[in-house]
């Protein structure tokens, strides 16, 4: 079929590649590049690096209605939507012959919105999962045409689980596309009332709250990982927080009880974390033992 694909992070680029493999590309909408990095050098988003690798057209509008002649002039069959970040227009929705798809990190009408990976870490869920649904108005509310469960290890973080669903999203997406080819396919609406959401994710939301229990504070950890990333006070000073381990202990919240081999212990909401790695400000990624000797860590300090 004829693709009209929209994506535009890592996340995305798994469903390029399957699309540009089974089927033919005609377009690939992503975002502008942005400024990133220290030097805030211009970035193309990873979309545009690995459609220009395939030799696909790539357009950037800054307002999907600068392309709207260019994107009419496909005849699209099927537009695929993957992490694109921003709301189709129902003009846009409209256009391929077949209507738009989208492929979701989570197992809908769970954790609709920006941050699903992050959610589903910070929760406990031993399950995460992909969807992949037709595009309508509404934010992840179409009906869902199919889905894939993936366990949650203990030590993943978002970039690992990430890694993951968009694998298996991929491998999904082209099932539904077969489907959809040979006029199979069969959506299953989805529950309002069971649907939740989790909004996208800012620098502030890395902040470690120590009032918290060890287990929620140790996945909050991985949630954030690798962006925005955990982090929390140090004599006024952010220090990033890369992973913790529940361990025994007492104290007042954000409280440093001792020093060990491998970090330090600080004091959460029902018991303690040892801080396994941190990140100082303009800093390399070390143990927190190493952190603790360089900074003069003392029990009795106070993080937060």
């Amino acid at each position: 079929m004829r693709v009209l694909f929209f994506g535009t992070p890592r996340f995305a680029v798994p469903s390029l590649e399957a699309c540009a493999r089974a089927h033919r590309v005609v377009a690939v909408v992503t975002q502008p590049d942005r400024p990133a990095g220290r030097g805030r050098r211009l970035t193309s988003p990873p979309v545009a690096i690995r459609a220009r690798e395939l030799g696909l057209a790539v357009l950037q509008p800054e307002r999907l209605r600068e392309a709207r002649e260019a994107l009419e002039s496909a005849a699209a069959d099927v537009g695929v939507v993957v992490a694109y970040g921003r709301v189709l227009p129902s003009w846009l929705v409209r256009l391929p012959r077949l209507g738009c798809v989208n492929v979701h990190p989570s197992l809908l009408p769970k954790y609709r919105g920006a941050s699903p990976v992050q959610a589903a870490i910070r929760s406990g869920d031993p399950t995460a999962g992909v969807s992949v649904l037709w595009v309508t108005e509404e934010l992840d509310a179409g009906d869902i045409l199919g889905q894939r469960e993936v366990p949650v290890s203990p030590d993943d973080t978002a970039g690992t689980l990430e890694a993951k669903l968009a694998e298996e999203g991929a491998r999904l997406l082209l099932e539904v596309l077969d489907a959809l080819e040979r006029g199979q396919v069969r959506g299953r609406p989805q529950d309002p009332a069971q649907a939740t959401y989790c909004g996208k994710l800012s620098k502030e939301d890395g902040l470690i709250r120590w009032d918290e229990p060890p287990e929620v504070v140790e996945r909050h950890v991985r949630a954030m990982d690798p962006w925005p990333v955990a982090h929390t006070l140090h004599r006024g000073r952010v220090l990033r927080i890369w992973r913790v381990r529940p361990v025994e202990g007492e104290g007042q919240p954000g409280e440093v009880l001792r020093v060990t081999p491998e970090g330090f212990v600080v004091a959460a909401g029902s018991g303690a974390v040892e801080v396994v790695e941190v990140q100082p400000p303009s800093g390399r990624r070390m143990t927190g033992a190493e952190y603790a000797r360089g900074y003069r860590l003392q029990p009795g300090d106070r993080l937060g």
